[in-house]
């Protein structure tokens, strides 16, 4: 029931956002978020790792709240809330901490290369239009995010994780990666037709495959 009420929801957003009807995202776009965090909540129970990435809904539920009041004035707010909530994320996949694997080390080098990549082409975007109080942000998140992709990757070797989950997980933390890539670009680097509508519906089927894979794994 959540699930479904979840993907509709997300459907609700896209289309606010194509026709503009600011009154319908405002109540499309946190009910997404609230109905993962009900549906998290009833499935498994906010023990352990599933507590970490209740928090996470939170802290995004309050960036996804930030960014939709002021793109632009609350945009630095709205990072440090996923800032968190990627953090939270990260330790959720890190309980117990993994063994280092092949698979991991591989994982590492190619997530890093490319976010080491765009992010070396949104910062040089940023200081040729004098944006350099933006720079550390956008550096750190980058980082961030990264290890948190990382991390959901690597469950994909994982003998303690089902492989449904595994694969659910490492889907909706892409999606989420690509999601905060589309957003940069579009506001820094050079705005992107629909690019909006891209971001978010990257951005709600990330977070409905993550914590489906999450309650896949850890639910009752």
């Amino acid at each position: 029931m959540y699930l479904i009420a979840a993907l509709v929801f997300a459907m609700i957003e896209s289309f606010a956002l194509w026709k503009k009807w600011i009154r319908l995202e405002y109540l499309a776009k946190p009910g997404v978020m609230i109905l993962l965090f009900l549906w998290l909540w009833t499935s498994c129970g906010l023990n352990g790792a599933p507590l970490w990435f209740g928090i996470g809904i939170l802290l995004s539920l309050t960036g996804d709240i930030m960014l939709m009041i002021s793109l632009d004035r609350l945009f630095l707010a709205g990072l440090a809330a996923f800032l968190l909530a990627h953090i939270a994320y990260l330790v959720g996949f890190n309980i117990p901490i993994p063994e280092i694997s092949a698979w991991g080390l591989i994982m590492a080098v190619v997530i890093g290369l490319g976010s080491a990549r765009i992010s070396r082409l949104i910062v040089a975007s940023l200081v040729s239009k004098g944006q350099t109080r933006m720079r550390l942000p956008i550096i750190v998140y980058s980082a961030v995010i990264s290890f948190m992709l990382l991390a959901a990757m690597m469950k994909l070797v994982e003998v303690a994780w089902n492989s449904n989950a595994a694969i659910l997980v490492s889907v909706g933390a892409f999606l989420f990666y690509l999601s905060d890539i589309i957003l940069a670009w579009h506001k820094f680097v050079a705005p992107i037709q629909n690019g909006r509508i891209y971001n978010i519906g990257a951005y709600h089927l990330g977070q409905i495959a993550l914590i489906a894979g999450v309650i896949a794994q850890f639910g009752n």
